[in-house]
């Protein structure tokens, strides 16, 4: 059954603010410390860490004793577990005041105390720096700090008419923001702890997204402020990343071992399982015929998807250890896809079945992740260097070319190519969006 809410247009929250515009830069290491910096394989949402979905463990982490220590218990892990900390790479001083200030608004004497305690007891480790590789192209960097701190944008999204939206997973929102006058605009979802995680755009601007913790599909009218609900069915289970076909029809991923299609105007949600158990379709797109292509983040292989039938077939890769996270379809219907654990890109050739593997400039820890396509280039970044990189991959000549984020990354999970050959990206541990003007 729908369910159809109102936000009201006066609740949704406007500010302007000044973009950090700026080249990255094409040599060096980048800014020891800066925030959003990887490393460890925690789960999401932490400092530093990688993967997972959600705030984070809760267990049970005793911190070190020490002036401080009491401050960082009692802010921290209100929003996430302490043990994000202990199993982060660590932050100079500096590094931490920049990172926590991204989440929350604080004294200066606070701000200081907890700077000096985590510095202290979790000083800076060593790790994957960012490998900066020289080329032809150019990038210009375009940074938004979100308004409401904390939030944890997830996915990006490059709209028709320019504006760059974001999912504010821990915030219960989604946002907007104009490149061209820095307005930002938040919209808050009126379903308390939606977790809004993947995001998508219908020919008429509405803005559709997985609220992975509440089990439905939603739809955002962004000139009313209409929320419109769409009840995942059972056994389907936390909606993942959407995607539109060429006939308007939804599809999206699940971390249950689904994939699911929502017929918008009948308001039809179907959920399928996929052949093997224990899968995790991740993320998704469609190809050139109209076909639905995911990735599975919990086992070595690929999967498409009957439009009409909903049947499931699985390709394998394989190294039986590639964990494919992202996708991307080339022109050709190639399925390029980021292999996070193993630092890796793939393409797959879905006429041959045939693989072809290259490595990640930063390395075998680099943690691929976000990708997107524009023409015959694969852009992607990696998450688990610090400070995290844009990759830009030539397929026709096979040559890398790298840049360091400016404000860090914090993990950019997903990414999104614009109608102008632009990208767009989420830096979720940093409460940062970007636009990457290609040159």
């Amino acid at each position: 059954m729908l369910r159809t809410l109102s936000v009201p247009l006066a609740a949704a929250l406007f500010i302007f603010t000044v973009g950090v515009e700026g080249r990255a830069p094409q040599g060096g290491r980048g800014r020891e410390g800066a925030p959003g910096a990887q490393g460890g394989r925690g789960r999401e949402g932490a400092p530093g860490a990688q993967g997972g979905q959600g705030r984070g463990g809760r267990g049970q982490v005793t911190l070190p004793d020490g002036a401080g220590k009491e401050m960082v218990t009692a802010t921290c892990g209100t929003c996430h577990g302490l043990n994000q900390i202990v199993n982060s790479r660590g932050y100079t001083r500096d590094g931490w005041q920049k990172l926590f200030a991204t989440m929350v608004a604080l004294p200066n004497d606070q701000v200081e105390s907890m700077s000096t305690y985590l510095a202290t007891n979790f000083p800076l480790k060593p790790g994957p720096d960012a490998v900066i590789v020289p080329g032809q192209a150019s990038v210009n960097f375009r940074e938004w700090l979100l308004p409401t701190l904390g939030q944890r944008p997830h996915d990006p999204l490059a709209a028709a008419d320019g504006s760059v939206w974001w999912t504010g997973q821990f915030a219960a929102r989604l946002g907007r923001v104009d490149p061209p006058t820095n307005a930002i605009r938040e919209f808050p979802l009126p379903t308390p702890d939606t977790q809004a995680h993947g995001l998508v755009e219908d020919s008429a601007g509405n803005i559709w997204y997985t609220a992975i913790n509440k089990q439905y599909i939603g739809k955002l009218d962004p000139r009313t402020g209409q929320v419109t609900e769409y009840p995942v069915p059972e056994p389907g289970r936390n909606p993942h990343t959407p995607i539109f076909d060429q006939k308007g029809t939804l599809w999206f991923t699940m971390q249950s071992g689904h994939v699911g299609r929502v017929i918008p105007s009948t308001g039809e949600v179907r959920v399928q399982a996929t052949p093997s158990t224990g899968t995790y379709p991740y993320g998704i797109r469609v190809n050139s015929k109209g076909v639905p292509w995911y990735v599975d983040f919990r086992g070595p292989r690929i999967g498409s998807v009957d439009p009409v039938t909903m049947q499931i077939t699985e390709h394998p890769l394989p190294n039986a250890d590639a964990r494919p996270r992202r996708i991307a379809i080339t022109s050709d219907d190639a399925i390029w896809y980021t292999d996070y654990p193993r630092g890796m890109i793939g393409r797959f050739d879905p006429s041959t079945h045939t693989v072809k593997e290259y490595p990640s400039p930063g390395g075998p820890q680099s943690l691929p992740y976000g990708i997107a396509h524009v023409g015959d280039v694969i852009w992607y970044s990696e998450s688990g260097v610090r400070p995290n990189t844009l990759v830009r991959f030539d397929t026709r000549t096979e040559r890398f070319q790298t840049w360091a984020i400016p404000a860090g990354g914090g993990v950019v999970r997903h990414m999104m190519a614009s109608k102008e050959g632009n990208l767009v990206l989420a830096e979720s541990g940093v409460n940062h969006v970007a636009l990457v003007e290609v040159r």
